[in-house]
């Protein structure tokens, strides 16, 4: 196992130009672009300086406005005051995706965990699925002048890459199944949704022309490319995708081990080979449950209901946000028409509260939604409208921590973190500050792709950004946690500050 690499993964070799690659001649998705590394930026071409130069022109009109490079200076100054712990990871490659694994270890003073991360390369190497062990620090272990050192070009000593997997096109979206972590499901290029056991896969040596390592399970029923919207069910080994071809489509993981007779009860995977060894070459399918049809547009994202299988919603660039019901039948329980003013990239489902569902669009907003009263004359009718992005919003999740606050991320390098319950109790002194919006990471100078809340840490976050337009290449991984003090109840707060402002006093006063 590589388990002393950092996970940034494989340098590309220097000579390779950011043009080069088998995906030269392929269109830009809405949400992806040509990759480029971290070595390819060094090297200064017109092609790479014509972007930034065309933004330099438009902001020199409005002087007051702070550069990427100052915002970001003026974040890394205030960490040891924001953050309880931060660890900063440089990636060769972008990652356009990141999620938490298994709890490996606990020990004193930090825990050992699983981290599923990407490479997004331009082909002069494979593309691949890389398993990282993560060690995440305990709260109030961290000292603060530490967490602020560190290099932006470095890896991290936190992170360190355990396995790879070299993955049949590029690697859009990871999602792990809650019931089982190892067990992980990736959206490609593709109609298909591959399922891979990542423990029982073997560790692969990314280099040019070697193989695509094989799926574990392949789950087919798509009639045309399926590239972001990815589920998995937090009750039932079920899998949910939409895709171009503007519809939702539901699958069991069960269904292959119903038909290749196994118990998976009994033999620790729910993914079971029908071949004998390792000489198969084609990997299982299974075929859907359901297809769901009602989007007039490429669906873009997709949640379950965390009480019901049979339940979930989906959100595309028609821009509706869609109810649906397996055991009503194939067509919309309800259709919410203009749930924003533009495409819809990402939806999440309350864990604590099913009526509550939020949407995040390209119209920069982030929509709370509440399924008992979601239209009126079919037009969407949002509970709160958050407004704090500057760009279209790529990513939300609720915390798993409390129930009424929730993450998001945008193409603005924010990602913010609110609180609805603070919405009605708005003070004066936060009055420049959106409604509910109580910590905003700074942290990252490019579009922030992905985040995912740790389930087994409380209020800890990783994150990962696409630096394709700030340092030309490359991405930034960053595992974060607020302080305390910002998120706990203020007189809980106040009353400590208290305690130590009386015990600095005392300390004071002796001779």
């Amino acid at each position: 196992m590589e388990s002393d690499e950092a996970a940034a993964g494989a340098s590309p070799p220097a000579t390779t130009p950011s043009g080069g690659g088998g995906t030269g001649t392929s269109l830009p998705k809405k949400r992806g672009r040509k990759p480029k590394t971290k070595e390819d930026s060094q090297t200064p071409s017109s092609q790479q300086q014509q972007p930034s130069g065309g933004k330099m022109k438009e902001s020199g009109k409005k002087t007051q406005q702070p550069s990427v490079d100052e915002k970001y200076s003026q974040w890394k100054g205030l960490v040891p005051i924001l953050y309880d712990w931060l660890a900063n990871h440089n990636l060769v490659w972008p990652s356009l995706s990141c999620r938490w694994g298994p709890q490996l270890e606990q020990a004193t003073y930090k825990n050992r965990q699983r981290l599923y991360l990407s490479e997004q390369t331009d082909g002069s190497v494979p593309n691949t699925l890389v398993i990282a062990n993560c060690e995440v620090v305990k709260p109030r272990v961290a000292a603060a002048e530490h967490i602020s050192q560190f290099n932006e070009e470095a890896r991290s000593p936190f992170v360190k890459k355990y396995k790879t997997i070299i993955h049949p096109g590029e690697v859009n979206r990871i999602r792990e199944l809650p019931q089982n972590s190892k067990i992980v499901a990736t959206h490609t290029d593709s109609p298909d949704v591959l399922i891979w056991d990542v423990e029982t896969q073997p560790n692969r040596h990314a280099v040019l022309g070697a193989a695509s390592s094989r799926p574990d399970l392949i789950l087919t029923g798509h009639q045309d490319n399926a590239e972001f919207a990815l589920a998995m069910c937090p009750t039932e080994p079920f899998v949910l995708s939409g895709g171009k071809d503007k519809s939702v489509v539901l699958w069991s993981i069960q269904d292959h081990i119903t038909t290749v007779g196994t118990d998976s009860k009994t033999s620790g995977s729910i993914i079971k080979q029908t071949g004998e060894g390792g000489d198969k070459t084609e990997s299982p399918t299974v075929g859907p449950r359901g297809v769901y049809h009602g989007h007039d547009d490429t669906v873009e994202d997709v949640a379950f209901s965390p009480t019901s299988a049979q339940e979930f919603c989906s959100v595309g660039d028609d821009s509706c946000l869609i109810l649906w019901d397996a055991r009503t039948g194939t067509s919309p329980v309800t259709k919410v028409e203009k749930a924003h003013d533009a495409d819809l990239h990402c939806v999440d489902w309350n864990p604590h509260d099913d009526n509550l569902i939020l949407t995040g669009s390209a119209d920069n907003t982030v929509r709370l939604y509440d399924r008992r009263n979601l239209t009126s004359n079919g037009i969407g009718t949002p509970i709160y409208k958050f407004e704090g992005h500057k760009a279209a919003v790529l990513c939300v999740q609720w915390s798993p921590d409390k129930s009424s606050v929730f993450g998001s991320s945008a193409e603005d390098g924010l990602l913010n973190i609110w609180d609805y319950e603070r919405v009605s109790k708005k003070s004066d002194r936060a009055a420049k500050s959106p409604a509910g919006l109580f910590f905003q990471h700074a942290g990252h100078r490019d579009k922030v792709v992905d985040f995912h809340w740790n389930a087994s840490d409380p209020w800890t976050i990783v994150s990962v950004s696409d630096d394709c337009e700030t340092t030309g290449g490359g991405g930034t991984l960053q595992i974060w946690r607020m302080s305390d003090l910002i998120y706990r109840p203020e007189e809980e707060v106040l009353t400590e500050l208290e305690k130590f402002k009386s015990h600095v006093m005392t300390c004071a006063a002796k001779p």
